[in-house]
Protein backbone atom coordinates (compact mmCIF):
# COMPACT_ATOMS: atom_id res chain seq x y z
CA UNK A 1 0.00 0.00 0.00
CA UNK A 2 3.27 2.32 -0.04
CA UNK A 3 2.52 5.31 -1.90
CA UNK A 4 4.82 6.99 -4.80
CA UNK A 5 7.50 9.88 -3.65
CA UNK A 6 9.11 11.35 -6.49
CA UNK A 7 13.07 12.40 -5.90
CA UNK A 8 13.85 15.29 -7.73
CA UNK A 9 17.77 16.49 -8.23
CA UNK A 10 17.69 19.95 -8.44
CA UNK A 11 20.67 22.11 -9.01
CA UNK A 12 20.78 24.94 -6.24
CA UNK A 13 20.34 27.98 -8.25
CA UNK A 14 17.72 31.25 -8.63
CA UNK A 15 14.88 30.47 -10.78
CA UNK A 16 15.29 26.39 -10.00
CA UNK A 17 11.75 25.44 -8.40
CA UNK A 18 9.98 28.07 -11.00
CA UNK A 19 11.17 25.88 -13.84
CA UNK A 20 9.98 22.97 -12.24
CA UNK A 21 6.50 23.78 -10.63
CA UNK A 22 5.84 25.53 -14.43
CA UNK A 23 6.52 21.94 -15.89
CA UNK A 24 4.36 20.27 -13.70
CA UNK A 25 1.48 22.53 -13.98
CA UNK A 26 2.24 22.55 -17.80
CA UNK A 27 1.60 18.83 -17.36
CA UNK A 28 -1.72 19.34 -15.11
CA UNK A 29 0.06 17.76 -12.87
CA UNK A 30 -1.26 18.37 -9.07
CA UNK A 31 1.62 18.57 -6.09
CA UNK A 32 0.00 16.95 -3.18
CA UNK A 33 3.06 17.41 -0.92
CA UNK A 34 6.88 18.17 -1.02
CA UNK A 35 9.79 19.11 0.67
CA UNK A 36 13.09 20.25 -0.39
CA UNK A 37 16.51 19.83 1.36
CA UNK A 38 19.64 21.81 -0.22
CA UNK A 39 23.00 21.39 0.01
CA UNK A 40 25.86 24.49 -1.39
CA UNK A 41 25.18 22.97 -4.58
CA UNK A 42 21.83 20.91 -5.08
CA UNK A 43 18.49 20.18 -3.30
CA UNK A 44 16.56 17.10 -2.87
CA UNK A 45 13.41 18.02 -4.02
CA UNK A 46 10.49 15.24 -2.60
CA UNK A 47 7.07 15.40 -4.18
CA UNK A 48 3.92 13.38 -3.87
CA UNK A 49 1.83 14.18 -6.81
CA UNK A 50 -1.36 12.81 -8.34
CA UNK A 51 -0.09 11.81 -11.70
CA UNK A 52 3.57 10.61 -11.61
CA UNK A 53 3.80 9.55 -14.93
CA UNK A 54 3.12 12.58 -16.25
CA UNK A 55 5.50 14.42 -13.67
CA UNK A 56 8.25 12.53 -14.27
CA UNK A 57 8.01 12.62 -18.35
CA UNK A 58 7.32 16.61 -17.59
CA UNK A 59 10.49 16.65 -15.61
CA UNK A 60 12.95 14.02 -17.30
CA UNK A 61 12.43 15.60 -20.67
CA UNK A 62 13.57 18.92 -18.86
CA UNK A 63 17.11 17.10 -17.83
CA UNK A 64 15.91 16.47 -14.62
CA UNK A 65 16.70 13.45 -12.61
CA UNK A 66 13.94 11.61 -10.94
CA UNK A 67 14.05 8.73 -8.25
CA UNK A 68 10.85 6.93 -7.64
CA UNK A 69 10.49 5.91 -4.22
CA UNK A 70 7.74 3.88 -2.33
CA UNK A 71 7.33 5.50 1.45
CA UNK A 72 4.79 5.19 3.81
CA UNK A 73 1.77 7.77 4.14
CA UNK A 74 -0.22 7.79 7.37
CA UNK A 75 -2.86 9.64 8.90
CA UNK A 76 -2.50 10.78 12.39
CA UNK A 77 -4.79 12.99 14.58
CA UNK A 78 -4.49 17.05 14.62
CA UNK A 79 -3.58 16.94 18.38
CA UNK A 80 -0.63 17.51 20.07
CA UNK A 81 1.38 13.95 20.59
CA UNK A 82 -0.16 12.25 17.73
CA UNK A 83 2.63 12.22 15.91
CA UNK A 84 5.14 11.04 18.85
CA UNK A 85 2.34 8.18 18.73
CA UNK A 86 2.71 6.87 15.17
CA UNK A 87 6.64 7.60 15.71
CA UNK A 88 6.46 5.68 19.22
CA UNK A 89 5.27 2.56 17.16
CA UNK A 90 7.42 2.45 14.42
CA UNK A 91 9.87 2.57 16.94
CA UNK A 92 9.06 -0.04 19.39
CA UNK A 93 8.56 -2.18 15.80
CA UNK A 94 12.32 -1.50 15.35
CA UNK A 95 11.93 0.14 12.51
CA UNK A 96 14.05 3.18 11.50
CA UNK A 97 12.84 6.12 9.92
CA UNK A 98 15.11 8.02 7.03
CA UNK A 99 12.97 11.17 7.25
CA UNK A 100 9.39 12.11 6.98
CA UNK A 101 7.47 15.77 5.97
CA UNK A 102 3.70 16.47 6.64
CA UNK A 103 1.40 17.74 4.44
CA UNK A 104 -1.85 19.42 4.09
CA UNK A 105 -5.27 17.85 3.96
CA UNK A 106 -9.03 19.21 3.08
CA UNK A 107 -9.72 17.86 6.52
CA UNK A 108 -9.52 19.72 9.54
CA UNK A 109 -9.13 17.01 11.75
CA UNK A 110 -5.89 14.79 10.49
CA UNK A 111 -2.67 15.44 9.36
CA UNK A 112 -0.79 13.46 6.69
CA UNK A 113 2.60 12.27 7.12
CA UNK A 114 5.19 10.94 4.58
CA UNK A 115 7.55 8.43 6.26
CA UNK A 116 10.62 6.40 4.51
CA UNK A 117 12.06 3.88 6.05
CA UNK A 118 13.59 0.69 4.87
CA UNK A 119 10.89 -1.79 5.40
CA UNK A 120 7.65 -0.05 3.82
CA UNK A 121 5.12 -3.28 4.66
CA UNK A 122 6.64 -3.74 8.04
CA UNK A 123 6.05 -0.04 9.18
CA UNK A 124 2.31 -0.26 7.41
CA UNK A 125 1.99 -3.13 9.19
CA UNK A 126 3.17 -1.85 12.65
CA UNK A 127 1.02 1.39 12.28
CA UNK A 128 -2.23 0.00 11.19
CA UNK A 129 -2.31 -2.78 14.08
CA UNK A 130 -1.63 0.26 16.55
CA UNK A 131 -4.85 1.77 15.09
CA UNK A 132 -3.38 4.21 12.25
CA UNK A 133 -4.71 4.47 9.00
CA UNK A 134 -2.55 4.10 6.15
CA UNK A 135 -2.64 6.43 2.72
CA UNK A 136 -3.05 4.95 -0.44
CA UNK A 137 -2.25 6.25 -3.97
CA UNK A 138 -6.18 6.32 -4.12
CA UNK A 139 -6.56 8.73 -0.30
CA UNK A 140 -4.02 11.36 -2.65
CA UNK A 141 -5.87 10.97 -5.67
CA UNK A 142 -8.74 12.25 -3.54
CA UNK A 143 -7.35 15.41 -2.21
Amino acid sequence: MAINQLTVFVENKQGALVQITEALANANVDMRALSIADTQEFGILRLIVNNNEAATKALTDLGYIIKNIDVVGVKIGDAPGKLSKALDVLDKADINMEYLYAFLTRTEKHAYVVIRVADNAAAEKALTDSGFHIITDADIAKL
